[in-house]
């Protein structure tokens, strides 16, 4: 029986995962940017009872293979446990995980020629006996029990009155890291050449190119986290931390939320860099809101999630409600857009992501024959890098990012992704510079 317990901290979600960070398998979902619309809730994950992993095709409970295709596996996971509790709060109990974009292989037909510099599972989620919840809207603060534990619960809030105030990072202006790419400059710019093509013959309107950086890192992964929501602040960030590698993440974009039975997603396109000054800032923003160019990828963007709603929402339920919001970031602009839908009677929130994934944002239109030419381009497997970050509650909700503005950290080895969408107007020395502006944050803390 499910028991929900509010307790009194000056602490944020942040500063008291800190002192849970060692234990195993603890997740932090950190809405750290102040967004009162979008930064509503934060969440940690502690005391696993089961996990579940995907890795090709193949079905894994608590490391045993089971049958069943892998999202369907999940699904009557997370059915098994299906309640109904009359709370606001979109998250008291459930599983937090990650679908990487390669888990788009289980769902369609793709070409398999990409290499791949380092290996996880396809799909991993971690389901929690307890959570940590944080309601920033109200300022309240709880910890949930599965199993209605109350001496798991004491534990735990023993462990949070004895913690501390814990101070930001101060993070260099330049990194002194040497950094390694899939792409020399000029190869990049000759597969956006390439890409263009496509886009001239008709295969694509718009695809998303990517390239990966790499380097060298031994640093404690989530003091690495620390600097970077320090200087990068994002309403949809994310520290994984399991023994064999973990994930630091703080995505902007929102793929899909399911409350209360109601879809939504935040595609993003359109990006121009921050300026050194508040004047060069107006500039830019002025720039981004008004470039025709950027607000035609976002519309492309925009049409193509609303036909993957449409597979899973109730007919002429599903609605742009907001067109090209600029949004501010440490190192970028950004242009945004929200579609909502209503689910229909028979699809579950798994499905929902399963019938929508990958996210139309970081793949292009139309989806699969951009996918087809991301695999030839890009000559390297994106692995966790714009695949999904999120939790699913067991009474039905769910709310995942874009696994972008991330870093997996494995083996002192740290790797992240960045890249931008590309329409037939895409000047090529522009979208490689664009890469590098995104990549900036990323490079610092590292």
């Amino acid at each position: 029986m499910l028991r929900i317990r509010e307790f009194s901290s000056e602490l944020n979600a942040f500063e008291v995962y800190n002192f849970f960070k060692k234990d195993k398998n603890s997740i932090l979902l950190d809405s750290s940017k102040e967004d009162k619309r979008l930064s509503k809730y934060s969440f940690i994950g502690l005391n696993d009872f089961m996990i579940f992993e995907a890795i090709n095709s193949k079905s894994y409970i608590d490391g045993k293979v089971v049958q069943g295709e892998p999202f369907e596996v999940l699904e009557s996971l997370v059915d098994k446990y299906k309640c109904t509790i009359d709370n606001d709060i979109p998250f008291l109990f459930g599983a937090i995980g990650y679908i990487s974009y390669d888990a788009g292989r289980m769902l369609e037909k793709l070409p398999d020629t990409s290499e791949e510099d380092f290996i996880i599972p396809d799909i991993r989620f971690v389901f929690y006996k307890n959570l940590i919840i944080f309601d920033l809207e109200n300022n309240k603060k709880y910890v949930t029990d599965i199993d209605g534990n109350d001496e798991r619960i004491h534990k735990i809030l023993r462990k949070i009155h004895e913690c501390n105030k814990i101070e930001e990072e101060i993070v260099s202006e330049k990194s002194e890291n040497k950094f390694y790419s899939n792409f020399i400059k000029e190869d990049y710019k000759n597969s956006i050449s390439t890409l263009k093509d496509y886009i001239k013959s008709g295969d694509v309107y718009i695809a998303n190119m990517t390239q990966r950086f790499w380097c060298e890192n031994d640093e404690e992964s989530f003091s690495i986290y620390k600097k970077l929501r320090s200087i990068n602040k994002a309403p949809f960030s994310a520290f994984l931390n399991f023994k064999d590698f973990q994930i630091i993440s703080s995505s902007p974009e929102r793929f899909i939320q399911v409350k209360d039975n109601k879809a939504h997603t935040r595609p993003i396109k359109g990006t121009r860099p921050r300026g050194n000054s508040f004047e060069e800032d107006e500039r830019n923003k002025l720039e981004l809101i008004n470039s025709e160019k950027d607000k035609a990828e976002l519309l492309m963007v925009v049409d193509l999630e609303r036909n993957d709603f449409s597979k899973v929402c109730k007919p002429h339920s599903v609605k742009v409600t907001e067109n090209f919001k600029l949004e501010e970031y440490a190192t970028v602009f950004h242009l945004v857009s929200t579609v909502e839908g209503e689910l229909k009677e028979n699809v579950s929130a798994v499905k929902c992501i399963k019938e929508c994934f990958p996210g139309g944002s970081i793949t292009g239109t139309p989806k699969i024959r951009a996918m087809e030419i991301i695999e030839e381009l890009e000559g390297l497997k994106r692995n966790i890098y714009t695949g999904v970050i999120g939790y699913f509650d067991f009474r039905g909700n769910c709310d995942f990012n874009i696994v972008i503005r991330s870093i997996l950290k494995k083996e002192n080895k740290a790797y992240f992704g960045v890249g931008g969408g590309i329409t037939y107007d895409s000047i090529e020395e522009d979208e490689y510079n664009e890469t590098l502006d995104k990549a900036k944050a990323l490079m610092r803390v590292l």
